[in-house]
This record gives C-alpha cells, structure tokens and sequence, in this order.
C-alpha cells in the first residue's frame, strides 16, 4: 500500500511538466503527440526504475523530461528525410 502512495506522490509532477514543456515549445506542439509523450515520460521513470523522482530536483527533472523530448523530435524529424538527405545526414555525423 505504502508503494503506491509513493507511486502517486512521486509522479504528480510528470504530466505537468511534459504540458508546461509541450505548451511553450512550438516545435513540440507541431511534431509531438503530448499523450504518446507523457505514456514514455511515464515509462521512462517507471517506479521500479526510479523508486522516487522527488529526489530529483525539480529542475534536473525537468532538463531529462525535455532532453527525451528534443530527442523524440529530432528523431521524428529524420523520418521526413529522404534517402538521399538521410545518406548526407549520416555521412555528416559519421565525419563528426
């Protein structure tokens, strides 16, 4: 019983911060699906792999929450590519 009063507890502040994040960054609102977002934010700080995400300072939660958004959307936007544009992009990355 304990662990779910925790469970709640610890994870109030997760969907509000996936809103907050979503609702002034444009390019979230355009290529995110908020839902999908808070389902892996969800996932991604799952109890049993972060037994209490109030030790976490709210502001180093934050900057994780948007580093796995940016990296949701910037994923997203490769799909868009073409081959062509995706060969050019990786052969960018391979030179570093």
């Amino acid at each position: 019983m304990t662990q779910i009063i925790n469970h709640q507890s610890n994870y109030q502040k997760l969907p509000e911060i996936v809103k907050t994040l979503i609702d002034n960054n444009l390019l979230y609102q355009e290529n995110l699906n908020r839902q999908e977002m808070l389902e892996v934010i969800n996932r991604t700080f799952d109890p049993l792999k972060v037994p209490d995400v109030n030790s976490i300072s709210e502001e180093k939660l934050t900057k994780r929450i948007k580093s796995i958004l940016s990296l949701h959307l910037v994923s997203g936007m490769l799909n868009d590519l073409t081959p062509e544009q995706m060969q050019i992009f990786d052969e960018s990355v391979k030179r570093g």
